[in-house]
């Protein structure tokens, strides 16, 4: 499939001002994407936890005007960011093509994420998940002729990904894979896709509590993490690694293996930064309190059998995964001992989640 395939038939209607507004939560990949080519597209196939109480509220409001220039303002809590618009600026210009009416209406875009602010959260991956949403929501209100569900859904997830790439694992879930894969029909590099395959129920409802070990900006952006993978030593073998787990993760999920579920997520999570610590320039992004939380997670697996492991972003902050059926005994484990190395003992209780929908 080419990109043409997502730009829009001519309209059947304007539209006069109103509103849309979605929800859509953020992701955490199991199976990494490190590095980008082309217009944000990945180096390799990921696979992601879609998440359920991580999320961004946003109501689109729109209004006719006359002339052809890209017009809006973004609003977080009812608060004017301008801060915001010039990334916004750029996903617009990117996505002309697919959504020419954009130039057509004035916007104010208003968004609330469930989670603070820079908490270390992928708020990238909910907010534009939820805008794509809406401009694709706008269409399908505009076109004559109805195109399938399906091709609604892929549609945003193909415009979420060219405002941040892993926003396109967010549309949908519960398991998600980006990144064109032999072993997974229909994936692609331009869009997310929910994984077919049945999924064992212990990973159905599995819960992921995020601690927030460091919330302040990071050193080095994930765009410019990215950019250090063209000319990195291990690139190739990386992204063929990733390939691989990918696969072998695709069984653990079907048969409910929940110890191979542990080594691969665990692997995938420290070869990301082992690739920032052996890139030029080099850089590390997490923090003494992260690596003190890993240690104690493989203590306290070791010591009562226990199936909780971590996953890590590119940053210092730690998400603790874990059966429901353990939410209980790992809960306290979180309360009584890992809390102590968060910033001000703030952690996010999240599970994994079915992805966007529009707000009635």
């Amino acid at each position: 499939m080419e990109d043409q395939y997502f730009i829009s038939q001519p309209y059947g209607k304007t539209l006069d001002k109103g509103s849309i507004s979605t929800q859509s939560p953020s992701n955490i990949a199991l199976i990494k994407y490190w590095g980008k080519h082309g217009n944000q597209l990945p180096q390799n196939a990921s696979l992601s936890f879609t998440l359920s109480e991580s999320y961004t509220q946003t109501t689109l409001f729109f209004e006719p005007k006359t002339n052809r220039e890209f017009r809006f303002e973004v609003y977080l809590d009812e608060k004017h960011q301008p801060d915001f618009e010039p990334k916004i600026l750029q996903f617009f210009e990117r996505i002309e093509k697919y959504v020419p009416f954009i130039t057509d209406y004035a916007f104010r875009i208003h968004t609330h994420n469930s989670f603070p602010h820079s908490s270390g959260i992928a708020s990238s991956a909910s907010g534009m998940s939820a805008l794509a949403l809406c401009l694709v929501e706008l269409q399908k209100q505009m076109d004559d002729i109805k195109n399938t569900e399906n091709y609604y859904l892929q549609k945003a997830s193909f415009l979420a990904r060219l405002g941040s790439g892993s926003a396109c694992r967010s549309i949908e879930g519960p398991v998600v894979v980006w990144g064109k894969h032999p072993a997974v029909a229909g994936s692609s590099d331009l869009y997310g896709c929910v994984l077919k395959e049945k999924i064992h129920p212990v990973f159905t409802d599995y819960r992921d509590t995020i601690l927030l070990v460091d919330q302040d900006q990071k050193e080095v952006s994930s765009s410019q993490g990215h950019s250090l993978m063209q000319g990195h030593p291990f690139a190739e073998v990386r992204f063929s690694q990733a390939s691989q787990n990918l696969h072998k993760l695709l069984d653990v999920l079907q048969v409910g293996d929940v110890s191979g579920f542990i080594e691969i997520i665990e692997s995938e999570a420290l070869t990301l930064h082992a690739m920032m610590m052996t890139s030029i320039p080099y850089f590390i992004l997490m923090k003494p309190n992260t690596l003190e939380i890993i240690k104690r997670i493989w203590d306290f697996r070791r010591e009562t059998g226990s199936s909780v492991c971590f996953t890590l972003d590119a940053g210092a902050n730690v998400h603790v995964l874990f059966p429901e059926r353990e939410k209980e005994t790992v809960g306290n484990f979180i309360k009584e001992e890992l809390a102590d190395f968060c910033q001000n003992r703030k952690f996010i209780v999240d599970s994994v989640g079915l992805g966007a929908f529009i707000k009635s």
